[in-house]
């Protein structure tokens, strides 16, 4: 028992010095000796996300459900279960694992708040950041995304009615969440209402990184970029910490995204090296590194990026398909561009800009 408490206690040590390797080794002996311990399990599950070796996942939760035929009827191994398929870009499989955990006093306040977050953002975007907007303008603005995203936010705030916190930390985030609800009907007079509860939150608790981040989203969706760049320079200038990791992230993506709006992509490539330094797997800074190289013409340094934004994605997203295979067909990878492509339209055959700009033109430069 002291045994394992120790290990806990280094794992924990080295997640909090960055050491992902060694925090996945204490949490993995930990696991070898008892499988179903999903708590350690949904720890290491964050862990290997965080080191990018997301694809050493199944093993574990192999282990479990040899371990004990009740695994698949345990909230625990669902939620562990949830974890992983969100963070592979599979967020409906995820929604219906955190639902089977949802109703249990150990794993359902988490499992609601995950199914919150995936209901708002389901592909994961960067909230409030433009630069991506206006390239998928026409797939964003279509009238079917447009009538989702209601359903998703009227989801998650039936999902809200669910949380019941226990501590004023907890109410804290309850509030946070409650105001990401109303941002995202992107509704003005929402957005306004979201602002004031997240600048009364920052200025009764210090350092509030939520909070923070909760204004930076509601200037940016205001069109109030200048507000939006101080909160997050605010922010940029903190110490990392393992309990606001997430919102860190999102936080450096933000401002990134408003550096690159501006063409400062030297700042931007500092902040987003910083979010892969803390977590491997970050789809989004690759694809915003792909971004800034494909600018400067450095079609095979944006394929490098792209494919690790398609590697970590799970090889799901069509965007990141569609540009990893053009600068695959600008850096004259024309096999690779094809390969690309077809693994898009099997998915996503409804994706014809592909086929057009680059499907056509491999072909076409290959017979050349």
């Amino acid at each position: 028992q002291d045994n394992e408490a120790a290990t806990l206690m280094m794992a924990d040590l080295m997640f909090r010095k960055q050491d992902y390797e060694q925090a996945v080794f204490h949490f993995q002996q930990l696991l070898e000796r008892k499988p179903d311990n999903y708590t350690t399990l949904s720890r290491l599950i964050d862990l290997l996300r965080r080191a990018g070796k997301l694809e050493e996942v199944p093993r574990f939760l192999e282990l479990a459900e040899k371990h004990s035929s009740r695994a698949k009827l345990e909230p625990g191994f669902h939620y562990c279960k949830g974890l992983h398929l969100w963070y592979i870009g599979e967020p409906n499989d995820a929604l219906r694992h955190f639902n089977k955990a949802r109703k249990d006093s150990d794993w359902g306040q988490n499992a609601i708040y995950n199914m919150i977050e995936i209901c708002l953002n389901p592909d994961n975007e960067t909230v409030g950041g433009e630069v991506f907007e206006n390239l998928d303008g026409d797939i964003n603005n279509s009238t079917e995304k447009q009538e989702s995203v209601q359903l998703a936010v009227r989801t998650a705030e039936k999902l809200l009615k669910e949380l019941k916190p226990q501590t004023v930390q907890g109410h804290i985030q309850l509030c946070i969440m409650e105001n990401y609800c109303l941002m995202a009907t992107k509704q003005k007079s929402n957005v306004e209402r979201a602002l004031n509860a997240f600048t009364e939150v920052a200025s009764a608790e210090k350092d509030h990184i939520p909070a923070l981040l909760g204004m930076a989203t509601a200037y940016m969706i205001l069109k109030q970029t200048p507000r939006a760049r101080n909160q997050l320079k605010r922010i940029s200038k903190m110490n990392w910490n393992a309990i606001d990791a997430e919102e860190f992230e999102k936080s450096w993506l933000l401002l990134a995204d408003i550096y690159i709006q501006s063409g400062k992509y030297d700042l931007a490539g500092e902040l987003l090296k910083r979010c892969l330094r803390h977590n491997k797997s970050c789809c989004k800074a690759y694809e915003y590194l792909g971004y800034i190289m494909e600018k400067e013409q450095a079609y095979k340094d944006a394929a490098v990026n792209y494919e690790m934004a398609w590697k970590y994605g799970n090889q799901t997203n069509p965007t990141i398909g569609y540009k990893l295979s053009f600068n695959y067909l600008k850096a004259k990878r024309y096999v690779d561009a094809i390969d690309v492509c077809h693994k898009v339209l099997e998915a996503h055959p409804y994706y014809p800009k592909i086929r057009k700009d680059v499907l056509d033109k491999s072909r076409a430069a290959l017979r050349t």
